[in-house]
This record gives C-alpha cells, structure tokens and sequence, in this order.
C-alpha cells in the first residue's frame, strides 16, 4: 500500500506540471495574440510559399492559435489524469496514456519539421525568393500586410530590401508608380525622428527627408539605412524557433514524465491485486479448512461416545465375551464386530450378528432408561 501511495504521489505530481504546460500554451498563445509586431513579421517567412501568402492572417497567428488549442487539450488530457490517479483504473490510465502519447508524437513531428525541415511548412529564407517576393508584393494593392510588415522590418532593424536598396529599382512599386513620386526608397528605409513610437513604420517621418531621397551615396549614407533586412530576419527567426523549440523540449519532458508515472502505477496497480488475489486465496483455503476441521470434529462428536453395558449384558460372539461390569463399548467396537470378515466353514456363527445387535440395542436403551 506504501509503494502504491508513492507512485500516486508521483503521478498526481507530474500530472501537476503537465497542468502547469498546458496552462502556460495557453497563456503562450493567448500573449502571442496581443503582439501584433511579431504575427506581422511572421508574414515575411511565409511570402516564398504561394498557399501560406494566401492566407488571410500571417503563420503565427495560426501558430498562436494551435498553441491555444494544444494548451487547452493538454489541461483536460491532465484533468483525465486526475481522474484516471483517483480511480487507479487501467481503463482510465490507458486512455490517459494514449492521449499524452498523441500529445507528445505532434509535438515531435512538428520540431522536427521546423528545425529541420522548415521547407516542408512553406518557411524558406532563400534570398532570391525573398527579393522577387519583395519585387511582387511591397506596396502592391491587396497587400498592404506584406507591404506593413516590410515597412516595420526596415524600421525595428534599420535595414533597407531584402538584399539592398537597389532591390527596389525593379520592384512594381517603383515601376508601376505605387509609392511616393521620385522617392528610390520607402520613407521606411530613412532614419526616422519619430522611431521610438510605437507605430512609427505606419507613419514614418524623416530626419532629414532631402538627403534620404537624394541618389547620391555620399548625400543618404548617413540618412539612410543600407544594411540588408534579410539577415535580420535570418536571426529573428532561429530566436522565435529556438524559443518554440525549447518549449516543446520542456513540453516533451513532461510528458516523458507523465507516461513513466502512467506505467509505473500501472505496475503497482497489478501488483496489489496479485497481493490482494493472494491474500484472498490464503483467506479463502483458511475457510474451508476450518469448514473441514468442523464437519470432521462433528462426525467424531456423533460417532465417539462410548456406550457402558450393564452387568448382565454380557453375550459372547465367536467364543469372544463382549460384556462385563463396567465395560464401555465404543463405536470402533461396533465397527469392528460388524466388520470382521465372515468365514465360509463357521457360516452358522456369521448368522448370529443380527440378533446380537438387536440384543445391544436393547441393552443400550435399557442402560440410558
């Protein structure tokens, strides 16, 4: 009972920190909802990838979504745990069993696909997609999101195109007239007065708007940034999946945990009731032989008293003499007279048994009367 009290401890407890996981997904993505900045950026890893840019919101609003709904699930997958440690049931620990394996196997796949296969989900950093993907999309009407986070990309890291600032020479928001007239760059890729604001990449304002306009490099290398977006988006998203990443580390270790507790209560659990299945049997065979002992001890009680014969109650039986003062006959006596094998040359004495019981019949009645 001891061992079985440790490994429920031990079970409730990680089902205590797989409670905390799921609630901390959920806070997770609940926080990930309210950080506008970091779903905008997000739509800049998926403009490569022609179904992911057609989505409406950007990937890590669904990822915060799918954080949500993994935190929910893992809270009732705990709550079944709970359960499943007050009831102490195979049926329930397996259901739990197979829900943190389910659990623990998308969690898996999913990390392995980002570290190691990020293509696989539409996210790809390749340059050359990255600039026709600036080319096509910055300041194009209908996609104003990918033209907002450009715009916020260049503002956070000061930084001008995905390669440089001559990506915008081919770009259709230069060809086609889509942005301000004689401007070589966004007013994004200036240094801006207003860059502390929050919001400054909806509404920039240069420093210096003549010098950042100018095309001479002499003139706009000081109001201007010329640093390439793209490593700095390179480096912004290994620290987003390197923070997913552990967290699903962290998440995977407490499932590891939690199925190690499932089992080892599942061990303790077959253990009681072999424990318990033996003591009931030990019980049970202890019952019946006392039920023996009982009926044995009430047959002799029936058979053993002995019979004393009076005085002239003596008959003899094959020359033997049966009877005496005092003389006690018990029912081995009985047993013994009736028994004795008859023998074929003195077939007249064997004849004379039943008179001789009816004679001690009536001499036990007159003996208790």
């Amino acid at each position: 009972m001891k061992r079985c009290f440790n490994y429920k401890f031990v079970l409730n407890f990680c089902n205590f920190l797989f409670l905390l996981c799921g609630i901390l997904l959920i806070v997770s993505g609940c926080y990930l909802f309210t950080d506008n900045k970091r779903i905008l950026l997000s739509r800049l890893l998926a403009a490569p990838n022609d179904r992911l840019n057609a989505l409406p919101q950007p990937l890590l609003y669904y990822i915060a979504l799918g954080l949500a709904i993994a935190g929910f699930v893992a809270v009732l997958t705990s709550v079944v745990g709970f359960w499943a440690s007050c009831l102490h049931t195979y049926c329930f620990l397996s259901i739990y069993f197979l829900g943190v394996v389910v659990l623990l196997l998308t969690e898996s796949v999913l990390c392995l696909a980002i570290t190691l296969w990020p293509h696989c989900l539409g996210i790809g950093l390749d340059e050359s997609q990255m600039v026709k993907s600036l080319q096509s999309y910055y300041g194009v009407p209908g996609h104003e999101q990918y033209t907002n986070a450009m715009d916020l990309a260049q503002t956070r890291f000061g930084c001008c195109g995905m390669k440089s600032s001559l990506d915008y020479d081919t770009s259709l928001w230069r060809l086609q007239s889509y942005g301000q007239t004689n401007w070589p760059v966004p007013l994004s890729c200036c240094v801006l007065e207003n860059a502390p604001q929050p919001f400054a990449y909806l509404d920039p304002k240069p420093a210096n708007e003549t010098q950042c306009k100018s095309l001479n490099h002499l003139s706009y290398e000081r109001e201007r940034y010329t640093e390439s977006c793209l490593l700095h988006l390179d480096t912004w998203y290994r620290e987003q999946y390197s923070v997913f990443l552990g967290a699903s580390l962290l998440m995977a270790l407490v499932e590891f945990c939690v199925l190690l507790a499932i089992i080892m209560s599942c061990t303790a659990l077959a253990s009681q009731r072999a424990r318990t299945e033996d003591i009931q049997n030990a019980t049970d065979q202890k019952r019946q032989r006392r039920s023996a002992l009982s009926q044995r001890g009430l047959v002799e009680n029936i058979y053993e008293p002995e019979v004393e014969l009076r005085a002239n109650s003596g008959h003899s039986m094959n020359g033997m003499c049966l009877g005496g003062p005092g003389r006690y006959v018990s029912s081995q006596d009985f047993s013994e007279l009736f028994q004795r094998p008859s023998d074929p040359h003195t077939h007249r004495k064997n004849t004379s048994f039943e008179p001789i019981s009816a004679n001690f019949q009536t001499q036990g009645r007159n003996y208790l009367v």
